[in-house]
């Protein structure tokens, strides 16, 4: 090989090394860019999650009392039909 031949090939690879180095540290950035965007969002899920349950737990008790009272209210049914007629009417039609 001649000195200009191997100068072109010695540049040709430094060029090769330089857009491969500045590639790779922009996909570093990206990929550090998208762990904190990972870790911001599992954080966000976590506090969600937190206020999910909160809320069902806040809700639990409600909930087993309406099914107490919705159980009250069919063996009341059997037990004096027009009364519970009549609290259904009150309840659906004069409490809204």
């Amino acid at each position: 090989m001649s000195n200009t031949t191997l100068r072109i090939t010695i540049f040709v690879y430094f060029l090769i090394l330089l857009i491969t180095s500045i590639t790779l540290n922009k996909t570093d950035t990206v990929i550090k860019q998208k762990n904190l965007e990972l870790k911001q969002v599992q954080l966000q899920k976590d506090s969600l999650q937190k206020v999910c349950d909160s809320l069902y737990n806040e809700n639990y008790p409600c909930q087993i009392e309406l099914s107490r009272f919705q159980i009250a209210y069919k063996i009341f049914l059997e037990r004096n039909p027009k009364a519970a007629s009549q609290y259904g009417d009150i309840i659906s039609e004069e409490t809204e």
